[in-house]
Formats: structure tokens, C-alpha cells, sequence
């Protein structure tokens, strides 16, 4: 016989406490310190241009300072003085806007690594639109660099030129202006470096038409054409005689001459 006082399963999982309490969530990770240097250069650029600076971030250890469009000719010289940074490293532009589809949004996936975002994002310190320049600049004595980035108006990219202040910036913004299409304004001579007279529109714009992927699918076909001054193989072939016939083995007799004697 069962015993009568062993309750049933059934009855041992209803009587059972159900635990409803959430799991304990994972501590977060704590804050890093703020890099005293960082900190400093801040300081020095609030005491020099109140206002200037909109945001900034710590980037792998080097600072990104986002400023406005009206301080950056002024930040150039502040950077020069108050932070000490003699060396510009390089001044260019950057696109933010998403690279178009070759043939449209039907047109396969995308097979780069990582994959290419499908809206707008901004790198550190964040963007207030598509546009910006950047500049970086070090200190050789005191082994520290700061990146200025500034937003530029899509329809007019237009900002002060770092020239006057660090002439090695000349041939920077030149390029910046040549690729990408802003204006620099104080510089002293913005010409072409790359393209030829007459050339319309920017290459390093998201949006300028890549004909090399217009008429073949990028990555194409691996062809060769010839140069408008060769002729072509079948062109080369035509109206030549038919190649003499192999040269007979040695101690066989030929029409030119005899045999070995």
C-alpha cells in the first residue's frame, strides 16, 4: 500500500516558494579617471576662449576637442600659445553621411567588414551635421597632442584658415578644399593640388559619382584594354603572313640549305 503521509509530485511543486525577486543586476563598471593632462588642457582652453569648446571626449588616450565654427581661427592660435603645441600634424575633412548603394538599396548586402552603417553617425565628440575639419596638433616639448574638430554648413563649408598661424597648414587646406569642398577663409592661395583645371565636384564626398562603379559592378570584372594607341590583338593579326613553319630537327634536309654532310 502507499504510504498516505508521502505527498504526491504534484503537490510538492505547488508547495513549492516561487522566487519572483529579479535577478541581481552586474555592478557597473566604474567611471575612469580623467587624465590629468586632459584636464589641464581643458582648463587652459576655457581660460583662454570662454565658450569655445562644445565637447569633448577621451579617445584611446588622446583628446578630441569639438569647438565652435566662430573660435577656430582663434583656437589655432591658443593651441600655438597657451597649450604649447608647436608641431600641426595635418588639417583635413571628414563626410559623416552614409555611403550610397551601387544599384540601389536592392542592389545585395554589404560585404565590408565591419559593415557601413545605413544612417548618419558621428564620430567623438559628436557632429552637429555632415560636415567637419580636423586638425591635430602636438607639443614636441611636452609630448602631448590635442584633435580640434569643427562643423561646417553643408550648403556653405566655409572656416578660418590655420595658415596665419601654422604655415605648414597651407597645403592641408588646400587638399580639404580640393576633396571635399570647404573654404578656407584668410588662406592664401586655395588651388588645386590633384585635379585638373575645370574639375567638378569633391572625390572624397560620400555622394560624388564613382564611374568606375557606374559601368561595371564594383568589384567588376579583372579585364584589360588596350591603350587607344595599340592596336588590338585581333587588329595586330591582320594582313600579317602566316609564321614559317618550325625549323626541322638537325640532320633532316631543308630547302635553304642541305643536309648535313
Amino acid at each position: 500500500m502507499p504510504d498516505d503521509e508521502t505527498p504526491e509530485a504534484s503537490e510538492v511543486e505547488a508547495s513549492a516558494p516561487v522566487d519572483d525577486a529579479p535577478a541581481e543586476a552586474a555592478a557597473p563598471e566604474p567611471e575612469p579617471e580623467p587624465n590629468p593632462v586632459h584636464v589641464d588642457l581643458l582648463a587652459r582652453l576655457e581660460a583662454a576662449l570662454p565658450g569655445a569648446v562644445i565637447e569633448h571626449a577621451d579617445v584611446y588616450g588622446d583628446l578630441v576637442v569639438r569647438v565652435t565654427n566662430a573660435s577656430w581661427g582663434q583656437i589655432a592660435g591658443v593651441a600655438r600659445t597657451e597649450l604649447e603645441c608647436d608641431f600641426l600634424s595635418f588639417v583635413s575633412g571628414i563626410d559623416w553621411s552614409p555611403a550610397p548603394k551601387e544599384g540601389g538599396d536592392d542592389a545585395g548586402g554589404d560585404t565590408s567588414s565591419p559593415v557601413q552603417p545605413s544612417e548618419m553617425t558621428f564620430g567623438a565628440a559628436g557632429s552637429a551635421g555632415r560636415f567637419q575639419v580636423f586638425a591635430h596638433v602636438q607639443s614636441t616639448a611636452k609630448h602631448w597632442g590635442v584633435t580640434f574638430k569643427v562643423d561646417v554648413d553643408e550648403a556653405q563649408p566655409l572656416v578660418a584658415s590655420w595658415v596665419p598661424v601654422y604655415p605648414g597648414a597651407d597645403w592641408h587646406e588646400r587638399e580639404t578644399w580640393e576633396m571635399f569642398g570647404v573654404r578656407f577663409d584668410g588662406h592664401p592661395s586655395l588651388r588645386q593640388l590633384y585635379l585638373p583645371a575645370g574639375f567638378e565636384g569633391h572625390p572624397l564626398r560620400k555622394d560624388f559619382p564613382l564611374l568606375a562603379r557606374a559601368v561595371k559592378p564594383w568589384p567588376g570584372l579583372v579585364d584589360v584594354e588596350a591603350m587607344p594607341e595599340e592596336p588590338s590583338a585581333s587588329e595586330a593579326t591582320q594582313g600579317q603572313e602566316p609564321a614559317e613553319p618550325a625549323a626541322v630537327g638537325a640532320g633532316e634536309s631543308t630547302e635553304a640549305g642541305g643536309g648535313d654532310e
